[in-house]
């Protein structure tokens, strides 16, 4: 006789809590539009200063189209010369355009085998740049060790 009431307080309760949690909203998981995405990270080579302007319209027009991209310009061969000292073109000088881009986190890496070459040592880029051993060697490892995805403009 007692376990009549032990049943009916089973199977109440087996009806009351599917209820009860159909009732509270569920922590939904973010859509996956929503979920966090990997950083995008990009480098732009430029082995030909004459594309040095539309390259870094490129990349000004990549920061707001992808606000918190990672973006590192590596330049060797001929297309140093836009990060060399006093460097300009028919349009002015590139050093007031290279440190708005720096500014907003762009980063620029001069091949030193190029300045080599050239009989030409660090001093010889502006301040914005940094020297890195070797330009091909650095859009390499950026792409393999790094996941950086590679845009030649």
């Amino acid at each position: 006789m007692h376990r009549i009431p032990l049943f009916a307080a089973l199977l109440s309760a087996a009806l009351i809590l599917p209820a009860a949690q159909a009732s509270t909203p569920a922590k939904s998981a973010k859509p996956a539009s929503e979920a966090a995405a990997p950083q995008e990270k990009v480098v732009y080579h430029i082995n030909d200063s004459s594309v040095a302007r539309v390259a870094l319209r490129n990349a000004e027009n990549h920061l707001v189209a992808s606000p918190g991209v990672k973006i590192v310009v590596v330049t060797h061969g001929k297309g140093i010369d836009f990060l060399l000292n006093d460097a300009k073109d028919d349009k002015g000088a590139y050093a007031p355009q290279v440190a708005g881009l720096k500014e907003k986190g762009v980063e620029f890496r001069v091949c030193r085998n190029t300045l080599k070459g050239r009989n030409l040592d660090d001093n010889a880029v502006i301040l914005e740049a940094q020297v890195v051993p070797a330009g091909v060697a650095e859009i390499g490892r950026l792409q393999a060790r790094e996941g950086y995805v590679y845009l030649k403009p």
